[in-house]
Protein backbone atom coordinates (compact mmCIF):
# COMPACT_ATOMS: atom_id res chain seq x y z
CA UNK A 1 0.00 0.00 0.00
CA UNK A 2 1.28 3.64 -0.52
CA UNK A 3 1.75 6.10 1.90
CA UNK A 4 -0.18 8.89 -0.16
CA UNK A 5 -3.69 8.06 1.24
CA UNK A 6 -2.09 8.22 4.86
CA UNK A 7 -0.29 11.36 4.41
CA UNK A 8 -3.30 13.17 2.98
CA UNK A 9 -5.41 12.09 6.21
CA UNK A 10 -2.63 12.77 8.30
CA UNK A 11 -2.48 16.07 7.17
CA UNK A 12 -6.46 17.37 7.26
CA UNK A 13 -5.77 16.08 11.12
CA UNK A 14 -2.92 18.22 11.50
CA UNK A 15 -4.65 21.42 10.30
CA UNK A 16 -7.24 20.74 12.55
CA UNK A 17 -5.22 20.70 15.38
CA UNK A 18 -3.38 23.44 15.01
CA UNK A 19 -5.93 25.37 13.54
CA UNK A 20 -8.51 24.62 17.43
CA UNK A 21 -5.20 25.95 18.79
CA UNK A 22 -6.28 29.75 17.92
CA UNK A 23 -10.00 29.06 18.23
CA UNK A 24 -9.38 29.80 22.19
CA UNK A 25 -7.36 33.44 21.94
CA UNK A 26 -9.58 35.79 22.98
CA UNK A 27 -9.60 39.19 25.32
CA UNK A 28 -12.62 40.68 26.66
CA UNK A 29 -14.57 43.18 25.28
CA UNK A 30 -13.30 46.83 24.71
CA UNK A 31 -14.85 49.10 27.99
CA UNK A 32 -13.21 47.44 30.61
CA UNK A 33 -9.26 47.70 31.40
CA UNK A 34 -7.00 49.05 28.69
CA UNK A 35 -6.34 46.65 26.00
CA UNK A 36 -2.87 46.17 27.34
CA UNK A 37 -3.93 45.12 30.26
CA UNK A 38 -6.21 42.49 28.99
CA UNK A 39 -3.59 41.09 27.45
CA UNK A 40 -1.11 41.11 29.87
CA UNK A 41 -3.77 39.27 31.97
CA UNK A 42 -3.34 36.36 28.84
CA UNK A 43 -0.22 35.56 29.01
CA UNK A 44 -0.79 31.82 29.79
CA UNK A 45 -2.93 31.77 26.77
CA UNK A 46 -0.43 33.32 24.37
CA UNK A 47 2.54 31.09 26.16
CA UNK A 48 0.76 27.43 25.83
CA UNK A 49 -0.61 28.59 22.38
CA UNK A 50 3.32 28.78 21.05
CA UNK A 51 4.45 25.93 22.53
CA UNK A 52 1.36 23.75 20.94
CA UNK A 53 1.72 25.57 18.30
CA UNK A 54 5.37 24.81 17.36
CA UNK A 55 5.31 21.40 18.50
CA UNK A 56 2.88 20.21 16.12
CA UNK A 57 4.26 22.22 13.14
CA UNK A 58 7.38 20.05 14.19
CA UNK A 59 5.48 17.00 14.30
CA UNK A 60 3.84 17.95 10.70
CA UNK A 61 7.21 18.59 9.34
CA UNK A 62 8.84 15.35 10.26
CA UNK A 63 6.13 13.29 9.51
CA UNK A 64 6.09 14.88 6.17
CA UNK A 65 10.09 14.44 6.05
CA UNK A 66 9.51 10.45 7.23
CA UNK A 67 6.51 9.39 4.69
CA UNK A 68 8.99 10.80 1.61
CA UNK A 69 11.20 8.69 2.51
CA UNK A 70 8.68 5.63 3.14
CA UNK A 71 8.46 3.48 -0.08
CA UNK A 72 5.10 1.41 0.97
CA UNK A 73 2.97 1.18 4.48
CA UNK A 74 1.67 -2.10 5.89
CA UNK A 75 -2.07 -1.89 8.18
CA UNK A 76 0.05 -1.87 11.77
CA UNK A 77 1.71 1.33 10.68
CA UNK A 78 -1.67 3.17 9.67
CA UNK A 79 -2.82 2.31 12.74
CA UNK A 80 0.63 3.39 14.67
CA UNK A 81 -0.27 6.34 12.76
CA UNK A 82 -3.54 6.65 14.13
CA UNK A 83 -2.36 6.40 17.55
CA UNK A 84 0.14 9.50 17.02
CA UNK A 85 -2.80 11.49 15.61
CA UNK A 86 -4.93 10.54 18.89
CA UNK A 87 -2.49 12.39 20.71
CA UNK A 88 -1.54 15.30 18.80
CA UNK A 89 -5.76 16.02 18.27
CA UNK A 90 -5.65 16.41 22.21
CA UNK A 91 -3.16 19.21 22.15
CA UNK A 92 -5.65 21.70 21.52
CA UNK A 93 -7.27 20.81 24.25
CA UNK A 94 -4.77 20.53 27.11
CA UNK A 95 -3.34 23.81 26.13
CA UNK A 96 -6.64 25.46 26.75
CA UNK A 97 -6.85 23.47 30.26
CA UNK A 98 -3.15 24.57 31.19
CA UNK A 99 -4.20 28.61 29.88
CA UNK A 100 -6.88 28.15 32.32
CA UNK A 101 -5.50 26.77 35.31
CA UNK A 102 -1.49 28.10 34.91
CA UNK A 103 -2.27 30.68 37.43
CA UNK A 104 -4.40 29.41 39.96
CA UNK A 105 -2.62 28.96 43.51
CA UNK A 106 -4.06 25.33 43.80
CA UNK A 107 -2.63 22.05 42.91
CA UNK A 108 -4.61 22.63 39.83
CA UNK A 109 -2.00 24.41 38.58
CA UNK A 110 0.76 21.21 38.32
CA UNK A 111 -2.28 18.73 37.75
CA UNK A 112 -3.31 20.73 34.36
CA UNK A 113 0.78 21.00 33.49
CA UNK A 114 1.72 17.51 33.99
CA UNK A 115 -1.21 16.28 31.58
CA UNK A 116 0.03 18.84 29.42
CA UNK A 117 3.33 17.42 29.41
CA UNK A 118 1.97 13.69 29.91
CA UNK A 119 0.04 14.11 26.21
CA UNK A 120 3.50 15.65 24.55
CA UNK A 121 5.56 12.82 26.46
CA UNK A 122 2.92 10.00 24.67
CA UNK A 123 2.90 11.78 21.22
CA UNK A 124 6.52 11.74 21.44
CA UNK A 125 6.54 7.57 22.38
CA UNK A 126 4.17 7.50 19.65
CA UNK A 127 5.85 9.28 17.09
CA UNK A 128 9.17 7.05 18.18
CA UNK A 129 7.16 3.60 18.23
CA UNK A 130 6.08 4.86 14.30
CA UNK A 131 9.97 5.22 13.29
CA UNK A 132 10.93 2.08 14.61
CA UNK A 133 8.27 0.18 12.97
CA UNK A 134 9.07 1.93 9.79
CA UNK A 135 12.95 0.89 9.94
CA UNK A 136 12.33 -2.17 11.66
CA UNK A 137 9.79 -3.36 9.05
CA UNK A 138 12.21 -1.81 6.25
CA UNK A 139 9.19 0.37 4.44
CA UNK A 140 11.86 3.11 3.43
CA UNK A 141 13.17 3.53 -0.33
CA UNK A 142 16.83 4.35 1.08
CA UNK A 143 18.16 1.76 4.17
CA UNK A 144 20.05 3.86 7.35
CA UNK A 145 23.34 2.89 8.28
CA UNK A 146 23.50 0.86 11.60
CA UNK A 147 25.00 4.24 12.67
CA UNK A 148 22.81 6.55 11.54
CA UNK A 149 19.85 4.31 13.24
CA UNK A 150 21.60 4.71 16.74
CA UNK A 151 22.20 8.32 16.27
CA UNK A 152 18.58 8.92 15.26
CA UNK A 153 17.14 6.69 18.49
CA UNK A 154 19.06 8.70 21.06
CA UNK A 155 17.99 12.17 19.18
CA UNK A 156 14.08 10.57 19.65
CA UNK A 157 14.93 9.66 23.39
CA UNK A 158 15.98 13.30 24.65
CA UNK A 159 12.83 14.54 23.79
CA UNK A 160 10.96 12.34 25.35
CA UNK A 161 13.30 12.19 28.50
CA UNK A 162 12.35 15.95 28.54
CA UNK A 163 9.06 15.51 28.48
CA UNK A 164 8.68 12.73 31.15
CA UNK A 165 10.78 14.70 33.53
CA UNK A 166 8.37 17.62 32.62
CA UNK A 167 5.60 15.61 34.44
CA UNK A 168 7.60 15.34 37.84
CA UNK A 169 8.63 19.46 37.14
CA UNK A 170 4.89 20.47 37.08
CA UNK A 171 4.19 19.84 40.24
CA UNK A 172 6.99 21.97 41.15
CA UNK A 173 6.62 24.85 39.47
CA UNK A 174 3.73 24.49 36.08
CA UNK A 175 5.58 27.81 34.48
CA UNK A 176 8.70 25.98 34.12
CA UNK A 177 7.36 22.49 33.36
CA UNK A 178 5.93 24.36 30.13
CA UNK A 179 9.41 26.64 29.12
CA UNK A 180 10.56 22.69 29.08
CA UNK A 181 8.21 21.57 26.46
CA UNK A 182 9.11 25.00 24.98
CA UNK A 183 13.04 24.39 24.65
CA UNK A 184 12.79 21.02 23.57
CA UNK A 185 10.67 22.16 20.41
CA UNK A 186 13.20 24.69 19.83
CA UNK A 187 15.97 22.24 20.20
CA UNK A 188 14.20 20.20 17.89
CA UNK A 189 13.86 23.04 15.16
CA UNK A 190 17.84 22.96 14.48
CA UNK A 191 18.41 19.53 14.53
CA UNK A 192 19.32 18.33 11.78
CA UNK A 193 18.83 14.50 10.41
CA UNK A 194 21.93 11.95 9.85
CA UNK A 195 21.85 12.25 6.24
CA UNK A 196 22.89 16.00 6.55
CA UNK A 197 26.18 15.14 8.72
CA UNK A 198 27.71 12.89 6.55
CA UNK A 199 28.10 12.56 2.88
CA UNK A 200 26.27 9.43 1.19
CA UNK A 201 26.73 5.58 2.50
CA UNK A 202 26.67 2.03 1.37
CA UNK A 203 23.37 0.82 1.12
CA UNK A 204 22.94 -2.50 3.66
CA UNK A 205 23.60 -5.59 1.32
CA UNK A 206 24.54 -3.72 -1.98
CA UNK A 207 27.98 -4.17 -1.49
CA UNK A 208 29.53 -0.35 -2.76
CA UNK A 209 26.39 0.82 -4.18
CA UNK A 210 25.51 4.15 -2.99
CA UNK A 211 22.43 5.62 -1.90
CA UNK A 212 21.33 8.89 -0.12
CA UNK A 213 21.08 8.40 3.51
CA UNK A 214 18.03 8.79 5.25
CA UNK A 215 16.84 12.50 5.02
CA UNK A 216 19.39 14.01 2.96
CA UNK A 217 17.89 16.50 0.32
CA UNK A 218 15.04 16.49 2.56
CA UNK A 219 12.88 19.13 4.74
CA UNK A 220 14.71 20.30 7.69
CA UNK A 221 12.49 20.19 10.44
CA UNK A 222 11.86 19.83 14.05
CA UNK A 223 11.47 17.55 16.41
CA UNK A 224 13.13 15.28 15.32
CA UNK A 225 13.51 16.30 11.84
CA UNK A 226 12.83 12.91 10.67
CA UNK A 227 14.41 12.59 8.23
CA UNK A 228 15.88 9.88 10.75
CA UNK A 229 15.57 12.42 13.35
CA UNK A 230 14.08 12.34 16.50
CA UNK A 231 10.57 12.16 18.16
CA UNK A 232 9.41 14.52 20.06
Amino acid sequence: MESGRLETFSDGVFAVAITLLALELAVPHPGRQSLTHQLSEHWPSFAAYLVSFLTIGIIWVNHHTLFNNVAHVDRPLLFINLLLLFFVVSIPFVTTMLADYLREPTNDASVAAAIYEGVFAAMGLSFGFLFWWVIRHEHLKAALPPGAILAAVVRFGIGNIAYLAAVGIAFVSPSAALLISGLVAVYYVFEQTPGRKGGQGPRAGNGGDQSPRFGAGRDTGAAGDTGADQDF
